[in-house]
């Protein structure tokens, strides 16, 4: 068995194209290594920032033998089949054929017998087949490379087997290619020089020896435990921040952490602003104190050892972050020299959608309906939720937005406490973006709630309104992330929010458009709740409840609270993990079944309102009989008052008297009167089980 090592090495590798152009190499070569009948034991990918690397271990020494086979024609077939069979199979005569019985008759068949090629001789072209079947998310060629595109110019391919060069090249085109060798090159800086290599482990060893770090986690752990170690020495700890720790292992082959110094006459800008200066800029680590307050140190990640233990690369990092912070300075006191109030007509000059107008006019619509979503909302103060609304999108055309776009909503609480709103306003301000995914924070205070709902649902009956809805995987207006924050909102909140009578009245709100521009007001709303509904079982998902119970307790319609529709979800999976809810919907199916067979056979409709009482001929269907009619009533009695358990219990009365039914009663008797009314009584069966849900709907 013997290890193939291929090592693509380029310019710097983007961080965040890293992982997938690993995960990628590691497909592309093992699709092929499958497709040639080249087994192996394990693949395993790497990649720093100037290299890609592949490790495949027991590939065999060649390929298998195989046999390919073609059916050709019949004995009796005419000359010019059986000449152009032989032409086809590279054949000169019937003798090379052989001739088999099949049972169709008797055939012609071309065997040809393949004899496997040796690894060494296929691999050059399965390597310069999946280097070519690479993609990116942004690419260009160079000089050379006529028919490559890359990530960044290559400069060489390592291509090693079983300790020894593979024969080859990688192809660029117009007669150019990159030579396959057997050595690769260390830290660019630190040991540039040439390393030779006859494997993996000793290709690994080598450039660790040379200042490279091959394997990503253990670049991101080394940066993590320099990191704490740096920060434990100054009495700090390193504000956490795992994407950040991803993206700096990928701008690095030889981790080095350094330890800067924020300038004091910048310390008292909002610690948001300083951490994105810092990090959305210059990839640096934020510190805070025991006490969890921003400190007044930073940390770096280097790519170098320098001889003067880093003071340079600090010095310069310093004086970068303090032209950063300068600027935020700048924007920070002109900010507040202007109100947020007076700020909100601008957004007049921001178009949200052509067909949806501008930010100021969507606002417009997010203030009233934020008010009527605040009458669902235990607290919702209505001035100020209206104050909030009006003022939420205010901070995006201020100086400190526009440079730092991460801080919209944050700069606008700040802005908000300096204008002297009231907290619940400048924290609404802050928190109606949330929640932006299922890691993010759920705001929970009522002002909050109120104007994060009526900003979300504004966009969503926006966009259905006007046919703007997600197709497939494509979602440009991210309304699906959006579903799932009202969802997010309305269940951790536990609110009682009507959404169908919500959607109507953000659809009445919205700015006028021409007629052929706006789907009906019922198309919208229907539409959203179905929407909903599918985000509801994404949504539910982990959480264990079944997504055909939520389907069938939406099919009965008319229910639009979250809250209340969770509640009969969770005690119909209680009633159907009992003995009579799983038997009761054997017989519903039984019963559903018969109808519908007979409903096609005699080509009409079975109305189970329609049970005629004086027709029954035997007990059992009398007692089937006023089991319904009772249960029915307690049913619709138990859902008035929302007491869903009871609502299942009466249900489960049925199962004994439906039971009994398909016992003793012959539904297909002879008398069409008496049948066509069990027929209609089997119907009312599951007439009374869909006031409760839609058992057709539920699966099993």
């Amino acid at each position: 068995m013997a290890d193939l090592l291929l090592e693509l090495l380029s310019e710097e590798i983007p961080a965040g194209m890293q992982a997938t152009a690993a995960a990628d190499l590691r497909r592309l070569m093992t699709d092929r290594l499958d497709a040639a009948g080249l087994a192996y034991t394990a693949a395993e990918a790497f990649v720093t920032p100037r290299r890609l690397t592949l490790s495949v271990k027991g590939l065999p020494a060649k390929q298998p033998d195989r046999t390919e086979e073609r059916k050709g024609p019949r004995p009796d077939a005419p000359p010019q089949a059986i000449d152009g069979f032989l032409r086809g199979s590279g054949l000169t005569s019937l003798t090379q054929a052989e001739l088999r019985q099949t049972d169709k008759g008797a055939f012609y068949f071309a065997v040809r017998r393949i004899k496997g090629q040796s690894a060494a001789k296929v691999l050059p072209g399965l390597i310069d087949d999946a280097v070519h079947a690479m993609t990116w998310p942004k690419s260009m060629r160079w000089p050379g490379a006529a028919n490559l595109r890359w990530v960044r110019p290559l400069h060489a391919v390592l291509a090693v087997l079983d300790g020894k060069k593979l024969r080859g090249a990688l192809d660029l085109g117009e007669s150019l290619s990159i030579p396959f060798t057997d050595a690769t090159v260390g830290h660019r800086f630190l040991v540039p020089k040439r390393l030779k290599v006859d494997g993996f482990a000793d290709y690994r060893a080598k450039l660790k020896r040379a200042k490279v770090m091959l394997d990503p986690a253990e670049r991101r752990a080394e940066i993590a435990k320099q990191a704490r170690e740096k920060a434990g020495r100054a009495k700090l700890a390193v504000k956490d921040d795992p994407a950040l720790l991803d993206e700096l292992a990928g701008l690095v082959e030889w981790p080095v952490v350094l330890m800067g110094r924020i300038d004091q006459r910048f310390m008292d800008l909002p610690p948001e602003v300083l951490t994105t200066s810092m990090r959305a800029h210059q990839r640096y680590l934020a510190l805070v104190d025991r006490r969890g307050k921003l400190a007044d140190r930073f940390l770096m990640v280097a790519n170098m050892v320098t001889r003067d233990k880093g003071k340079t690369i600090i010095a310069g990092n310093e004086r970068v972050l303090r032209a950063r912070l300068a600027d935020a300075r700048f924007f920070w006191d002109q900010d507040r020299k202007v109100p947020l109030s007076a700020r909100t007509p601008r957004l007049g000059d921001i178009v949200f959608h052509e067909k949806l107008g501008t930010l100021d006019a969507k606002m417009d619509r997010v203030q009233a309906l934020a008010v009527g979503i605040a009458a669902h909302v235990p607290g919702g103060d209505k001035d100020r939720v209206r104050s909030a609304a009006r003022l939420a999108k205010a901070d995006l055309v201020t100086g400190m937005v526009g440079e730092f776009p991460e801080l919209q909503g944050v700069m606008g609480r700040y802005y908000a406490l300096a204008d002297g709103e009231h907290e619940e306003v400048a924290q609404a301000i802050a928190e109606h973006y949330s929640p932006l995914g299922p890691n993010d924070t759920c705001p929970t205070a009522p002002v909050s709630v109120a104007v994060a709902l009526a900003d979300k649902i504004d966009t969503l009956v926006g966009f259905w309104a006007i046919g703007e809805t997600p197709t497939g995987s494509k979602d440009p207006y991210a309304l699906r992330r959006a579903a799932l924050g009202v969802i997010r909102l309305i269940l951790e909140n536990k609110l009682r929010l009507p959404l169908g009578t919500i959607f109507a009245q953000a659809n009445a709100v919205l700015d006028k458009a021409p007629a052929a521009d706006r789907a009906p007001k019922n198309e919208v709303v229907s539409g959203l709740l179905d929407f909903f509904a599918d985000r509801l079982k994404v949504a539910l998902k982990d959480k264990g409840v079944r997504h055909d119970l939520i389907t069938a307790v939406f099919a009965v319609g008319g229910e639009d609270d979250l809250v209340r529709l969770l509640a009969r979800v969770g005690a119909l999976d209680a009633f159907l993990r009992s003995d009579d809810g799983g038997n009761l919907l054997v017989a519903y199916q039984r019963a559903a079944n018969i109808v519908r067979i007979e409903e096609k056979r005699d080509k009409t409709t079975y109305d189970g309102a329609q049970v005629r009482t004086d027709q029954f001929a035997q007990a059992e269907e009398k007692a089937l009989a006023e089991r319904i009619f009772a249960a029915e009533i307690d049913a619709q009695e138990a859902l008035a008052r929302e007491d869903f358990t009871a609502a299942m219990a009466a249900l489960a009365k049925l199962r004994r008297p439906v039971d009994d039914f398909f016992d003793k009663v012959t539904v297909n008797c002879e008398e069409p009167d008496l049948r066509v009314n069990r027929l209609r009584l089997l119907a009312r069966i599951g007439a009374t089980l869909g006031k409760v849900a839609d058992f057709s709907k539920i699966e099993g």
